[in-house]
């Protein structure tokens, strides 16, 4: 390449400076959501006790249980360590944002939260907490190898931005051929959204009023959605006006998205993937109209161990695409070499395929459980933010994820026998559990635990605007039926 021609080609060091502090805000705020619930999830007495997880998965695979289950556990215990790993995350998160010390921070966050996963069980069961993994692994070799010195700005090396957007690129691609390969007539015909608003697990306030949308612009935003998921990936690579053009309009998709749903941290990241594709350049011009401008002139280039760097990329890029044509063509996972492949690279939950909602759900069941000491006079458990009350006002909650009402979303699609752990749940608060508890919003028996305990299934719907003004209701509810039929301690 022509000197001239490289010495004036636009750098990134801004987009990665921000997508950088935007991956430590994720961290702090999945170590700190998870922390607070963490023992009514999986302490001694919770839900899913990692203690009891650890033991079994010991039991049943041997030495085989570091690799099928990595975790610092296994070296520090699992009770109060659990605590220590929240700590010691939002502590790494911290100094990754001051920009400190960044490379080995990452490697702490990296390490610290898949022991996180592999306690969490079914709770880090989400898409968000692999695509945090596989970025902060990626982002090891986007910041400089300095142990104290700041982080004032430097231009990432183009390998590890290049595997960046290819991480982008895989997620929004991927996410948009799931919807349309799954078969799900909803996609096929723009009608889904007509749907998801009302049945995504957490709807924020906006999504009522998105609702009320008529019919054919939800079947434009539907078209608009595909148009970004599988047309604005491929710009990245082009030309730097169609480069920043298709980053805005998939930074702009991640916010559409933020204001109608709580996905945790799953938009903000998602945004700070695309921030990584605006230019030098670009982010000058804006930042020019505010009077803070940076000056021009390449930022200096970050130094991350570049025979190591190439060695990861061709391994990550190797397995992920291998990943990538195995999920658009699903016959072929039938094949042992593409098993083999994906169940050695699963437990590291850091090389992914992604693809949110592949098939649209049309209705939404959900679980209420309810208490009684008598079996006549039942009282509902309302949870912090699943709809319960009929009046209640759908809430904003990301960043943070309450992981018990989310799993039960997912549990009320399916029978009981595939999630045995809704009876733990209602034999906790038989028990009267305090550290289950604290999972609720409100506890209907704050005196002593009832006799009782039964799972009912609703059917429930957003009202519209007309019954919304004459009742004051959100909601409506119909029930469906008995997900768990009342029972007692023996």
């Amino acid at each position: 390449m022509d000197p001239i021609a490289k010495a004036n080609r636009p750098g990134f060091a801004t987009g990665t400076w921000l997508f950088v502090r935007v991956l430590a805000v994720c961290h702090a705020a999945a170590f700190g959501s998870f922390w607070v619930q963490e023992r009514g999830l999986v302490g001694p007495s919770g839900v899913l006790p990692a203690g009891r997880f650890f033991e079994a998965a010991r039991a049943q695979l041997g030495p085989r249980v570091w690799f099928e289950a990595p975790s610092l556990c296994w070296l520090f215990g699992w009770g109060g360590f659990l605590d220590v790993l929240c700590a010691v995350g939002i502590v790494a998160a911290i100094l990754l944002f001051a920009g400190r010390a960044q490379a080995p921070c990452l490697a702490v966050l990296w390490v610290s939260y898949l022991s996180l996963v592999s306690a969490g069980q079914v709770f880090f069961d989400f898409q968000w907490d692999t695509l945090l993994l596989e970025s902060t692994l990626i982002a090891v070799f986007l910041v400089p190898w300095r142990l104290w010195r700041a982080d004032r700005g430097y231009e990432p090396p183009r390998l590890a931005r290049c595997l960046i957007w290819w991480l982008l690129f895989r997620l929004m691609v991927l996410s948009g051929i799931a919807k349309l390969a799954s078969g799900d007539p909803t996609w096929r015909n723009l009608t889904a959204l007509s749907f998801h608003f009302q049945t995504q697990p957490l709807p924020s306030p906006l999504a009522w009023y998105a609702n009320q949308l008529p019919a054919w612009f939800q079947r434009a935003s539907c078209a608009v959605m595909f148009a970004i998921e599988l047309v604005a990936p491929l710009l990245i690579v082009g030309p730097r006006k169609l480069r920043n053009a298709a980053a805005l309009a998939m930074l702009a998709f991640q916010v559409l998205i933020a204001a109608t749903g709580n996905y945790a941290f799953f938009n903000l990241l998602s945004a700070g993937l695309c921030l990584t594709c605006l230019d030098d350049d670009w982010w000058r011009g804006v930042l020019r109209g505010a009077g803070t401008a940076p000056a021009a002139g390449a930022a200096p280039r970050a130094r991350a161990l570049p025979v190591l760097l190439r060695l990861f990329a061709a391994l990550s890029v190797g397995i992920t695409f291998f990943l990538a044509v195995t999920a658009v063509h699903r016959s072929s996972y039938r094949s042992p070499l593409v098993r083999a492949v994906a169940g050695a690279v699963a437990p590291l939950r850091s090389f992914n395929t992604y693809g949110l909602f592949a098939v649209m759900t049309q209705e939404r069941p959900e679980l209420v459980i309810e208490g009684s000491n008598d079996g006549t006079d039942w009282r509902e458990y309302e949870l912090p933010f699943k709809p319960g009350r009929t009046d209640r006002r759908p809430a904003w909650v990301a960043p943070y994820q309450p992981r018990l009402d989310w799993q039960l979303w997912f549990a009320a699609l399916d029978q009981p026998e595939n999630n045995p752990w809704v009876e733990t749940v209602c034999e906790r608060l038989l028990r009267g559990d305090r550290a289950v508890l604290g999972l609720f919003r409100t506890n209907p028996f704050p005196d002593r635990p009832p006799r009782y305990a039964r799972v009912v299934r609703y059917r429930y719907e957003f009202t519209d605007s007309k019954e919304r003004a004459r009742t004051g209701n959100w909601w409506r509810r119909t029930p469906l039926d008995f997900y768990l039929q009342p029972e007692t301690l023996p």
